[in-house]
């Protein structure tokens, strides 16, 4: 997904200044179709450009987590929603209905891999609070679902997941199975991934921005 807008951002790039240059330095007949042209191309290379960079102002960072506040939201000026569209791709709900995070990387910043095994752990009480239900969601570097036998793609709260004995709670992402059985198992790729964590009808925590995901965590001497 992100590799696809940096391939289509050079493009746009690429072609604005080429367009730029050769009106500017080369002995061109100028005519009104070629001057609605090039300032089409230009208006559309910095208008996506611009949005690239707002959507980074704005999106939430933690945990190698991203977010961004007010996603979906009617009341968004035309900049924030080209900037949600590009961050976020496909239809979104308002924040009232439906939040969402993604993340390519782990806690520490490297990125996910499944030459690793990874656990995102939930502290007691540290669930996403929310009046609806959550789900934890695995897509490969182009953000599509990964063919694994058990055609699991998701985990969450309504999935079965398995409480440790202090009531924490433990998804195991890698691409065999864990030691301690499936239920808290998401199947991951042999490649790179991409999680998305969403949350329905969200809590007054998540919707105020107090609450923070835990970060996706390598496990120790997991590389394959």
């Amino acid at each position: 997904m992100s590799r696809t807008y940096t391939y289509f951002t050079a493009l746009v790039g690429t072609i604005c200044v080429a367009f730029i240059l050769a009106m500017v330095f080369l002995p061109l007949t100028r005519t009104v179709r070629s001057d609605v042209l090039q300032g089409f191309l230009i208006g559309f290379g910095l208008a996506f450009v611009t949005a690239q960079i707002y959507g980074r102002l704005k999106a939430v960072r933690a945990n190698g987590w991203i977010t961004m506040p007010g996603l979906g939201d009617p009341d968004n000026g035309m900049l924030m929603r080209a900037a949600c569209a590009q961050l976020f791709p496909g239809p979104v709900n308002t924040s009232a209905e439906a939040v969402y995070w993604w993340t390519n990387s782990d806690g520490a910043g490297a990125t996910l891999d499944g030459r690793h095994d990874y656990v995102l752990h939930f502290p007691a009480g540290g669930m996403p609070p929310h009046d609806a239900f959550w789900s934890l969601t695995m897509g490969d570097a182009r953000n599509r679902f990964v063919p694994n036998p058990l055609r699991k793609y998701s985990v969450s709260d309504r999935s079965g997941l398995v409480p440790n004995a202090d009531g924490s709670v433990e998804v195991y992402i890698q691409s065999t199975p864990p030691a301690d059985g499936e239920p808290n198992w998401l199947p991951a790729p042999s490649g790179k991934f991409i999680l998305w964590l969403r949350v329905y009808q969200p809590g007054p925590a998540i919707l105020a921005g107090s609450y923070v995901v835990p970060p996706v965590a390598r496990a120790e001497g997991s590389q394959r």
